[in-house]
């Protein structure tokens, strides 16, 4: 039996119960051609799923035995630390598995204000508002703030939650190369006849792992009467003399007006973000910002982890000692070895092979030899700038890092890498 129905534009058959929408065959068509380029130009990701817990070694669905992991963003090595598991399944215990609400109706706990003093005891703010992820601190930070009389002048690398966060808000863009002072001079000097002007950057570039210049970032700042923000996602617990970011790195605590940032990986890899900075500030988002007005409050296994996290690092900096140290061995013997490696001040190690099928090749091959890396391509970096993004955590031992660095050596020697 047939029974054929047209409305509007759409257009269905239903036979033997199978509803085909006709306009559907044409978009799948699109999208099968579209997908396949995609696999052709050699740019396509595939997820490969780890069956334990995120750590240094790991197991990976389809392969033998474990792997060491020098992809996450775990740079602590907290992500299975098992103080943090018992203090979210206290939490659990005592405030429940999840909130059903958003914060201003009955989704705030006392673990949320506790935590958001926690985040602003650490970076040294007056207040914070936590989200369910940076992308979403981002994502509503500038459009509650600035209208169509201010001006956002954005590094040229700045992570998509900023790109996006931006295109939000009918603040005049302004975009300059990636931490060029001479080039953000230029786009302060075009926005001087703007109301407010705010220059946003990340702290940790995460392609690259450079740090941008926030000394000189903040002098501009001061020289053209503009506010700051950073992205602290890659940075926090990272840089700086005991790990506290890039206000610490350089020395620029007080000229630093909003800093956005993650629970997810420094701090112990979850779920979560946050936006801490001047008081005035946060106190519009809570008003305001909708990603934060109409999402459900982070749940309070992960806060009440969070809280217990801080005071990890607050008892001690070994973590961070041991991470700094870890980062300054792998990065000097794979130079020694003959890699093309990006400078770099953070955690992030980029291992630049230029062409993206090479990246995923080398990776693959890692794999073999039981190192879990993956290869970065476009659209993720600009078009010829494929490489394979090494991270390193507090977590690796020195025979795992040597381990890995004469994989690289095998692998980049096997496909022409290395002479």
């Amino acid at each position: 039996m047939k029974k054929m129905k047209k409305s509007g534009v759409f257009y269905y058959l239903c036979v033997n119960n199978q509803i085909t929408n006709i306009m559907y065959k044409n978009f799948k068509a699109h999208l099968e051609k579209e997908l396949q380029d995609i696999k052709d130009a050699g740019l396509y990701k595939n997820e490969r799923v780890i069956v334990t817990p995120q750590s240094s070694d790991i197991e990976v669905e389809g392969a033998k035995g474990e792997v060491l992991n020098f992809c996450a963003n775990n740079y602590l090595g907290l992500a299975d630390n098992s103080r943090l598991i018992e203090a979210a399944k206290k939490a659990m215990d005592n405030r429940g598995y999840g909130m059903s609400s958003v914060r201003f109706i009955c989704g705030t706990q006392d673990l949320h204000k506790e935590l958001e003093k926690s985040i602003s005891d650490y970076f040294k703010t007056e207040d914070t508002i936590l989200y369910a992820a940076c992308f979403d601190a981002n994502g509503g930070l500038f459009e509650p703030l600035f209208t169509e009389e201010d001006a956002i002048i954005s590094d040229s690398l700045n992570h998509a939650s900023i790109i996006d966060g931006v295109r939000l808000c009918k603040a005049k863009r302004f975009r300059y190369k990636n931490a060029d002072m001479d080039d953000l001079e230029r786009c302060l000097q075009e926005a001087k006849d703007c109301r407010f002007r705010i220059i946003a950057t990340d702290g940790v570039f995460s392609m690259d792992g450079n740090v941008a210049p926030m000394d000189r970032i903040c002098e501009l700042a001061e020289k053209y009467d503009a506010l700051v923000m950073v992205d602290e996602s890659h940075s926090a617990g990272v840089v700086g003399k005991t790990g506290h970011g890039v206000a610490e790195q350089f020395d620029c605590y007080g000229k630093i007006d909003i800093f956005t940032g993650t629970l997810g990986k420094s701090f112990g890899g979850a779920m979560g973000g946050f936006t801490t900075g001047r008081k005035e500030i946060i106190d519009m988002l809570r008003q305001r910002s909708r990603p934060y007005l109409f999402s459900n409050s982070v749940a309070p296994s992960i806060v009440g982890a969070s809280i217990e996290m801080f005071r990890m690092l607050g008892e001690s900096d070994d973590l961070h000692s041991h991470l700094m140290e870890n980062v300054e061995y792998f990065r000097t013997r794979m130079i020694e070895a003959g890699f093309d490696i990006k400078p770099t001040q953070s955690a992030i190690c980029a291992v630049m092979l230029y062409d993206a099928k090479l990246s995923q090749d080398f990776a693959a091959e890692m794999q073999k030899e039981g190192i879990y890396v993956t290869g970065f391509y476009y659209p993720v970096v600009p078009k010829d700038q494929a490489r394979i993004r090494v991270q390193l955590s507090a977590a690796h031992t020195r025979e795992q890092l040597d381990k890995a660095i004469a994989a690289f050596i095998s692998v980049g020697m096997r496909l022409g890498v290395l002479k």
